[in-house]
């Protein structure tokens, strides 16, 4: 089971038509690109209604959220039994998605958000939702005792997805293993049991 899923927002939704409707979103995003993307186009391409989409996404950066969770597919946190290797498997993973397929889509949710209170509360939940789930990797390093257990695991893993944010908005996602190494081990360097 996919820990980040969003869980459904408004009426129960009908599995066919949820499908065809992320399906047509999908399509109309490899055909026209973010450009071509609207509500309007997703309701015709599925022969569904405005108000059913609306009903189950409350704007199109919702939507776009849901595609894009349909796009990366299941979410799991790399378990090697070292806190190190698994933080930077999970950057790794998040830059290496978004630089080969979802971070236009990211981005334009986060774009949306500036000025779209309803695109600002999808993203303001999916974000809290993706810190505390990928704050597992942290509390297992807590619970092996290899990093300090006085810290809540979501504010530093928000740390670490503040730094891929910034370089998905800035177009920099080419971060080498060199980079990533380095803003772990910084990190770890405050976190281990041993720093102290």
């Amino acid at each position: 089971m996919d820990i980040t899923k969003r869980t459904s927002i408004g009426a129960q939704r009908n599995p066919a038509s949820e499908t065809a409707i992320l399906d047509a979103a999908e399509e109309i995003l490899r055909e026209s690109g973010l450009g071509g993307f609207s509500i309007e186009a997703v309701a015709r391409r599925a022969k569904a209604g405005k108000p059913t989409i609306y009903r189950w996404w409350p704007s199109k950066a919702a939507l776009l959220l849901d595609v894009y969770h349909r796009q990366k597919g299941e979410t799991f946190y790399a378990d090697t039994g070292d806190t190190r290797k698994d933080l930077v498997a999970f950057l790794e993973a998040l830059l290496g998605f978004w630089r080969t397929n979802g971070g236009e889509i990211f981005r334009s949710i986060i774009a949306a958000a500036q000025s779209d209170p309803e695109a600002l509360i999808a993203l303001r939940d999916y974000a809290v939702t993706r810190c505390r789930s990928s704050g597992v990797i942290l509390a297992r390093g807590q619970a092996r005792g290899e990093v300090r257990g006085d810290f809540d695991p979501e504010p530093i893993m928000e740390l670490l997805s503040g730094f891929c944010w910034n370089r998905l908005l800035t177009g920099r996602l080419e971060v080498s293993p060199g980079e990533i190494e380095t803003i772990v081990d910084a990190l770890m360097g405050g976190l281990s049991s041993t720093s102290r």
